[in-house]
């Protein structure tokens, strides 16, 4: 029996539920690794890194997955290997939140290959597993000898009426109002992401604010558990800087740099102009000079690069294209731009275009997901391309990276705060960005160019939703928030927060800060400089089109809904589906069936383009739902003729004896001489047999009587 030198650790979770994070006993040949359990959820985290760094790398090679093990639920995998394979996109986008609140707590200059595993193993409907996976990450980094600077955690914030609830369970998450995972130190916030449903800027601050003294905690107990079974850190070779050269560079480059910079032009142009200075300085050292130290000339070149351009933002307050801090680029909005999909709208903001389009479909449209936690299904998709052609590059196309998917994610948890319920929209809606153009906050221009184009199909959101992209440059005490920022502020600054909403309020947020020791004043100023430019946005949407068309267009597919009681569905059906199929091939329409079972209804959907074929499905619905009623007349149809008279289809399934008796006021030898098979009659219903249920119908009840 092998003795495990096992180290725990616990710390605070929810009301419910209390944390406990064990080291040891799994995966031991790991650089680190921890079993965390919450209630009966239980992750795995295991981190290692390549010995040696990675040599020239552009960037820290750091590989963040997380999976979710379907065995956790005690569920097998639909797909049809049966196994778990390339990551969901659910799975995508909660690695991206750990990598996100990770990647800046490395050295600099710590350049080894270095993964991160963390799997769901074991799962509790009362615990969601994507606020525990950067917990779980980060006390695995910092036990191990990676150097991992400083413990981070992660955690989920909702608004619930007026509380603030830090992990809440899933049912919680249902009516919350606002939906946040925040992930931070000890001492700094690091990452944002979430929705709300129209949210104030203050109710944001305050869920950070409450969020963060969780995290302080968890922080707080992964220095204990290092303390007590923690590695020695690796040492990271420190780099040695040739300060001759960078002064070199400096003297030579920075002037010409700043007046590229001060003098606005697009993003192709400014790119060749500062390679045109690059080329230059090169042109300044002997062939063995570069032969040595060309990739650090180049380094320090990037390097001054950009310090002379946050300067040239935080000491004149002007852009890289002219702009003031609070300024938004040009902006064309435009709907209706394509004529056979059903929606479309085409919004430019400077050089960032995204041409999008929406598609509405039926409930068998709906997209298939299958989670380890349950089966699901979504009827709203949006789907967010970025192709090389929009930053005018060549790169090889291989599938949805995970950028996209964090984007799309984005856009999409923005625009379904707007949506109309499903009993006002029954349709399955997909909508479609592709990125035509970018230089910044492609993302928030899928927001806006989603919203139009929804409006542009006929679907009754409930009003627009715009997106703006922030940004900050700071130096000790300076700092400059930007509007609207381009693809190099991003890239140059210390902060990028992205912030959707309506004119009523915010409807989602991402923020990654860069820099430590972001205030709540620096915070509230950055969101209330970014409500600006939204309204700013919002207005220019509006005045292209501010209400949905009231009519869709002409090719778009209608659907009616008919609710019915449950006991009705297996006759709307059939046996083994032939009823439904029937109908559906007749009237050339597609009808699905969606049961509520706490309501004890069924939902019927009846789509088609053919106004006649729906109307003729619904008419046949509705008679199969239908009760008939002693005194009614009804519109019937002779199925069979019989000696004593004959069966008539007087609704849809229900056919009724119209005794021989019952045909006209004088005798009736013969049934045929008055009744033929398939001819349209009218016949009052005059009796229910109570014992039977068999109808007795009558024709002459509707005839005068000879005088």
């Amino acid at each position: 029996m092998i003795k495990f030198n096992t180290h725990s650790i616990e710390l605070p979770y929810n009301q419910q539920h209390k944390v406990t994070i064990e080291t040891g006993k799994l995966a031991r040949q790991a650089n680190g690794s921890v079993l965390l359990k919450c209630g009966n959820c239980m992750i795995l985290a295991t981190v290692c890194a390549s010995p040696e760094a990675k040599p020239d790398a552009p960037f820290f090679p750091l590989m963040v997955d997380y999976q979710e093990k379907f065995a956790s639920s005690g569920r097998i995998p639909g797909s049809f290997h049966r196994r778990e394979g390339r990551l969901s996109e659910h799975e995508i986008l909660i690695s991206r939140l750990v990598d996100r609140a990770i990647r800046p707590l490395f050295p600099d200059n710590y350049m080894n290959d270095t993964q991160v595993l963390i799997y769901l193993i074991s799962n509790d409907e009362s615990v969601d597993p994507d606020s525990l996976a950067g917990l779980a990450a980060s006390t695995a980094l910092s036990i191990s000898d990676i150097p991992f600077q400083e413990a981070i955690s992660e955690v989920r914030i909702i608004k619930l009426g007026e509380e603030y609830i830090v992990n809440p369970s899933p049912a919680q998450q249902v009516e919350a109002k606002l939906n946040i995972i925040l992930a931070g130190t000890h001492d700094n916030i690091l990452m944002v992401e979430g929705e709300a449903d129209e949210c104030s800027e203050q109710d944001l601050i305050d869920a950070i604010k409450t969020g963060h003294q969780v995290i302080q905690a968890h922080c707080k107990a992964q220095v204990e558990l290092r303390s007590l079974c923690g590695k020695e850190k690796m040492e990271v070779a420190e780099v040695e800087v040739n300060e001759a050269l960078k002064q070199k560079i400096a003297d030579f480059a920075e002037n010409k740099i700043y007046e590229v910079a001060k003098n606005p032009t697009g993003k192709h142009e400014r790119k060749a102009a500062l390679k045109a200075i690059k080329e230059e300085l090169l042109t300044t050292f002997t062939e063995e000079e570069l032969e040595e130290q060309e990739s650090l000339i180049g380094e320090y070149f990037a390097k001054l690069e950009k310090e002379t351009i946050r300067n040239m933002v935080l000491n004149d307050r002007v852009r890289l294209d002219g702009r003031q801090t609070t300024e938004i680029r040009p902006i064309s909005v435009e709907i209706d731009v394509l004529p056979s999909p059903h929606g479309s709208a085409l919004f430019t903001r400077g050089e960032t275009q995204s041409l999008t389009t929406v598609t509405l479909g039926s409930k068998q449209d709906e997209q298939m997901v299958d989670k380890a936690q349950a089966l699901e299904f979504s009827d709203f998709m949006l789907h967010y391309n970025f192709p090389p052609f929009s930053t005018g590059e060549v790169k090889p196309m291989r599938g949805t990276s995970r950028r996209e998917v964090g984007h799309g994610n984005l856009a999409m948890r923005s625009i379904k705060q707007i949506l109309p319920s499903k009993e006002n929209n029954p349709y399955t809606i997909r909508i479609v960005s592709d990125i035509l153009e970018s230089n910044g906050s492609s993302s928030m221009a899928t927001v806006c160019a989603a919203s139009l184009a929804l409006m542009d199909t006929g679907v009754k959101v409930k009003r627009h939703v715009s997106g703006i992209a922030m940004g900050m440059i700071s130096k000790g005490e300076k700092y400059a928030i930007l509007s609207d920022i381009l693809g190099d502020e991003d890239h140059l600054g210390d902060m990028d927060f992205k912030v959707t909403g309506t004119k009523n309020g915010i409807c989602a947020c991402q923020m990654d800060i860069k820099v430590d020791g972001l205030s709540y004043e620096v915070l509230t100023e950055a969101l209330e400089q970014a409500k600006q430019g939204r309204l700013h946005i919002l207005n220019i949407m509006d005045e292209c089109i501010n209400t949905p068309r009231s009519e869709y267009k002409t090719h778009v597919p209608r659907i009616e809904m008919i609710t019915v009681h449950k006991d009705f569905i297996g006759a709307i059906i059939g046996p083994g589906g032939k009823v439904i199929q029937e109908l559906q091939a007749k009237t050339n329409t597609t009808i699905t069936i969606e049961e509520d079972k706490e309501k004890g209804i069924g939902l019927v959907y009846i789509m088609s383009n053919n106004a006649e074929g729906m109307q003729k499905a619904m008419d046949t619905i509705k008679g199969i739902i239908a009760v008939p009623e002693v005194g009614e007349v009804y519109d019937a149809k002779v199925v069979s003729i019989m000696p004593y008279g004959a069966f008539v289809e007087f609704l849809p399934g229900k056919q009724g004896l119209l005794h021989v008796s019952e045909i006209a006021h004088q005798r009736v030898e013969k049934v045929e001489d008055f009744l033929k098979e398939g001819e349209a009659i009218k016949v009052k219903l005059v009796e229910i047999d109570k014992k039977t249920g068999k109808f007795k119908l009558s024709k002459k009840a509707l005839e005068p009587k000879a005088s």
